[in-house]
């Protein structure tokens, strides 16, 4: 079926002015394949059915128009929740309501995210907040499930559902939750699905709870050619001497080191001031003029280094980046993209290196999936010892040959040697 005809940037599409400014602190200004189809649709009021991997800035996709529409009209019942978003995870669903509050700073929409494997305390604060009434929830379906069958949350005039990442969902065994949640929404309203294939058991899905929906198919963005992807296997202490051994030897004028929260990244920067690094944080804190400020002297190389949240770096609009350091593992493989992305533009040369801990191996593989090759573990520099062995849990992908192996790296420790290359410090100099 035909979309709403394409557009070039976000103000053709009549976008509250509240989101349109914060797009423009966050730096974003061109909408990317899947925002361009899916926003105008949904904003016609359609269900929509996208397939889209992670990595094509889906995310934004849904969020802008709910945020839009919530933000423009009255409630149908005033304090109940009105837009519901599903996730399978803790973590992305921690990512999005980041993303929700980035974009919709200058409105004056409230989001919370629903999780559970947490304690006690977390679950009775969940409940005070959902009792107080908040209009974006963004929630994994156990635990959504249970505030539900508790009372205490109320979704009877809510007008969006958004299921993200759908096939992640019946991989996991929550089909039967969301045909439960289901069960719990007013049938009029707007459905919004995301999946990154198409299945039967999908189609199934959609055909039971979208009406007439749009279609739409984006291929996943993966990082540029030029970029030269590399890792380094480390044990968690590890992790800060040997980035301040690349900084220190690493000749690349212009560099970005991603860390997973806000606090970390305070931590950080503030860590590699006092090392003497000309070092600044980027968080989502900072008043819009500090932020333009920090952005101002990284774009006029007065500014080595940024440290900078996920939220930011899909908001970074800069060219000649030489270097992208992920100094944790992002749990979404949509933020690695963006991470690397930020290096290689516009046909030139880029480095990503990537800090990859026992806790982070599951992860690195779903990436390494993902992006359909396996990225060089690079040796640690000498002195630093062995890093542990890169096991990502039986996660298969293609290697440099093209040949599958698992796991991922083929388990090469850490700490060996790498094909052709030298140590982390000195192999990356420019």
């Amino acid at each position: 079926m035909e979309t709403s005809a394409p557009v070039l940037d976000f103000h053709a599409l009549g976008l509250d002015p509240g989101l349109l400014q914060g797009l423009d602190a966050m730096g974003i200004r061109t909408p990317t394949p899947i925002q361009i189809q899916a926003i105008p649709a949904a904003m016609d009021g359609r269900d929509l059915i996208a397939c889209a991997q992670t990595g094509t800035g889906k995310t934004a996709a849904f969020l802008l128009p709910l945020i839009d529409v919530i933000h423009g009209y009255k409630p149908r019942v005033p304090g109940s929740v009105r837009a519901l978003v599903v996730v399978p995870t803790r973590e992305l669903a921690l990512q999005i309501d980041q993303q929700m509050q980035a974009i919709a700073y200058f409105t004056p929409i409230t989001s919370m995210p629903v999780y559970g494997g947490s304690d006690g305390a977390s679950f009775d604060q969940q409940k005070a907040a959902l009792s107080g009434g908040t209009e974006v929830i963004i929630a994994t379906p156990g635990k959504l499930l249970s505030h539900l069958n508790l009372g205490y949350v109320a979704l009877k005039g809510l007008e969006f559902l958004v299921l993200d990442e759908a096939d992640r969902m019946m991989d996991m065994g929550f089909i039967d939750d969301i045909n439960r949640i289901v069960q719990f929404l007013p049938k009029e309203r707007q459905t919004l699905l995301f999946s990154a294939t198409m299945a039967p058991p999908i189609r199934a899905l959609a055909k039971h709870i979208l009406h007439d929906p749009v279609e739409i198919s984006i291929a996943l963005s993966k990082p540029a050619e030029g970029v030269r992807q590399e890792a380094l296997v480390v044990h968690e202490p590890q992790k800060a001497p040997v980035l301040e051994h690349i900084l220190r030897t690493n000749e690349a004028s212009s560099i970005i080191v991603f860390a997973g929260r806000k606090i970390e990244v305070k931590n950080l920067a503030r860590h590699l001031k006092k090392q003497g690094f000309n070092a600044q944080a980027m968080h989502s804190d900072l008043e819009q003029s500090e932020r333009e400020q920090v952005l101002l002297d990284f774009r006029n190389r007065k500014l080595r280094i940024l440290v900078a949240t996920n939220v930011v770096s899909r908001g970074i609009d800069i060219d000649d980046i030489d270097l992208v350091i992920s100094y944790d593992v992002p749990q979404d493989p949509e933020d690695y993209v963006h991470r690397v992305g930020r290096t290689a533009r516009a046909s030139k040369k880029g480095q990503a290196i990537t800090f990859i801990t026992e806790k982070d191996m599951r992860e690195f593989g779903r990436i390494e999936e993902l992006i359909g090759y396996s990225v060089e573990k690079l040796p640690l520099p000498t002195g630093f010892g062995e890093g542990p062995a890169y096991r990502p849990e039986g996660v298969r992908v293609k290697g440099a040959n093209g040949s599958r192996r698992g796991p991922a790296g083929g388990g090469r420790r850490g700490g060996q040697p790498g094909r052709g290359r030298g140590p982390a410090g000195g192999g990356h100099r420019r």
